[in-house]
């Protein structure tokens, strides 16, 4: 299973993840987040990480021109949209995407159901809330879920409620922090070690 810790905001963070396994770092760019990162801090701290890591930017009610800009500027990998957009949209950017759905029930999840998509609950805030999905509503065969990276409520704990599931990935933030914006290196670590042998 692939596993990307979001809301990193130093390097000792990004390299905690790193070596403990992670497949993927994420960068907010979504400045009313306790986890905002400047885009030339991000660019500075993507500068020094090494190779085969994806480097996810989050991007909140941005335009087409702002999100290749920053994409381009810090030099991210894949753009994480975390708001309600379509597939006219998400194919208008020259840059690869990845559309977020924040589940209000499941119909919701077959948004975007021939993408590679992450499924996190709904909040009024976004991201990072900790707030669970209903599992129930992938128990049956009707979703795809080798196409879904799950978030939400995500923690070291927890994790093994997925066993049974068979999503690509698993996203997590306020589940692996000391406080927001600041890791438990402890807690990453553990929660890739758990996440790889599900």
């Amino acid at each position: 299973m692939r596993v990307k810790i979001c809301g990193i905001t130093n390097l000792e963070d990004a390299f905690c993840a790193i070596d403990s396994g992670a497949d993927a770092l994420g960068f907010v760019f979504y400045e009313k987040s306790p986890r905002y990162i400047l885009p030339e801090d991000a660019k500075k701290l993507i500068n020094s990480l090494p190779p085969f890591v994806e480097k996810v930017g989050l991007f909140v009610n941005a335009s087409k021109a702002e999100i290749e800009e920053i994409a381009k500027e810090t030099k991210i990998t894949l753009a994480q949209l975390h708001f309600d957009i379509d597939i006219k949209f998400l194919d208008s950017i020259n840059f690869p995407t990845l559309p977020v759905i924040r589940a209000k029930s499941k119909k919701d999840l077959f948004k975007f159901k021939d993408r590679y998509r992450l499924v996190d609950t709904y909040t009024k805030e976004y991201g990072g809330a900790g707030k669970r999905l209903n599992l129930e509503w992938f128990e049956d065969d009707e979703v795809d879920l080798s196409k879904i990276i799950l978030a939400g409520g995500l923690d070291p704990e927890n994790l093994k409620d997925l066993k049974n599931f068979n999503f690509f990935g698993v996203d997590v933030s306020s589940g692996v922090e000391l406080k927001k914006g600041k890791k438990d290196c402890t807690k990453v670590k553990r929660f890739i070690q758990n996440a790889k042998t599900l």
